[in-house]
C-alpha cells in the first residue's frame, strides 16, 4: 500500500506568502508560550508537593526518634546461597 500526500501549492502573491508565514510563526509562537506556562505549572506544582511532603515528613521523626530511642535496633534476617564462578547454579 502506498500512501502519498497530495502536493500543497504554494501561492505566488508575494502578500498571501508574507501573511502565511506571519500566520505560521505566531502559531509557533503560541505553542511555545503554551508549552512554557505548561512546564511553569508542573515545576511550581512539584515543588509545592516537596515543601509540603518535606514539611511533614519533617515534623514526624523528631516524634518517632524520641519513642525509638530506647529500642533494639532493627535486624533484617534472611537466607543467601554463596554462588562460586565456574559452575552452573540452577535456581
Amino acid at each position: 500500500m502506498y500512501f502519498a500526500m497530495p502536493s500543497l501549492r504554494r501561492s505566488r502573491h508575494p502578500l498571501a506568502r508574507a501573511l502565511s508565514l506571519l500566520l505560521g510563526v505566531v502559531v509557533l509562537g503560541v505553542l511555545l508560550v503554551f508549552g512554557l506556562v505548561v512546564a511553569g505549572v508542573l515545576l511550581v506544582g512539584g515543588l509545592v508537593l516537596l515543601a509540603v511532603h518535606q514539611w511533614r515528613q519533617g515534623r514526624a521523626p523528631a516524634k518517632l526518634a524520641a519513642s525509638n530511642a530506647h529500642a533494639q535496633p532493627a535486624v533484617l534476617e534472611g537466607e543467601f546461597v554463596v554462588i562460586r564462578q565456574g559452575r552452573p547454579v540452577a535456581h
